[in-house]
């Protein structure tokens, strides 16, 4: 039976850790490009996968290596801060989303970049230990992927309704800066750790 005090409970601490991370940004660049329903299927399919990794592993997944995630991390921020400020854009401002919008390709992005970039993350590892303390894997399953997937689909939402107002070419640029900032910052733990 699902305990509604611990799913509420984890569902908040899970949203407010995972509010002003990655997630967020993640999903208004995609948002911004694809359409929104297909995006978030990937996410949260990877949300899911992530959420029962952490809650069968419990607080065993705060062995991993850090260095070596950061480091991927921070390789794959670069990566997509580079692709987004080498992007040519049309001289028009119009918006055109890209030609191939198949949910596949869609949801697949969507799912590889949270699977890779979210994997032994603060939010994960709080997971497990949250299932950890109380004992209580499906309530604790259910409010952490409530939360993550908040916070994805204002993410996504959020790039939308952003793109309606302002000019894409704006928006690539202040998300590659902040991808950019990202990446160097989680080298910078994979050194540093």
């Amino acid at each position: 039976m699902i305990s509604i005090t611990v799913t509420a409970l984890v569902f908040g601490v899970i949203f407010l850790a995972e509010l002003p991370d990655k997630t967020a940004l993640a999903g208004l660049v995609l948002g911004t490009r694809y359409r929104a329903s297909y995006v978030f299927a990937g996410v949260a399919a990877a949300f899911l996968l992530h959420v029962v990794l952490a809650v069968a592993a419990g607080s065993a997944l705060t062995l991993l290596p850090q260095r070596l995630v950061h480091a991927l991390t921070g390789v794959l921020f670069l990566g997509g801060a580079a692709t987004l400020l080498l992007k040519k854009h049309e001289d028009d401002e119009e918006i055109r989303p890209p030609a191939d919008q198949s949910f596949w390709k869609v949801a697949g992005t969507g799912f590889m970049l949270i699977l890779v970039a979210e994997f032994g993350d603060l939010t994960q590892i709080m997971t497990a230990n949250l299932a950890a303390r109380y004992d209580d894997p499906v309530s604790v399953a259910v409010g952490a992927v409530l939360g993550l997937w908040a916070v994805a689909g204002l993410g996504i939402v959020g790039g939308k309704a952003l793109m309606r107002r302002v000019p894409l070419k704006l928006i690539t640029r202040i998300a590659a800066l902040l991808m950019l900032a990202l990446g160097v910052w989680s080298l910078y733990e994979a050194v540093a750790a």
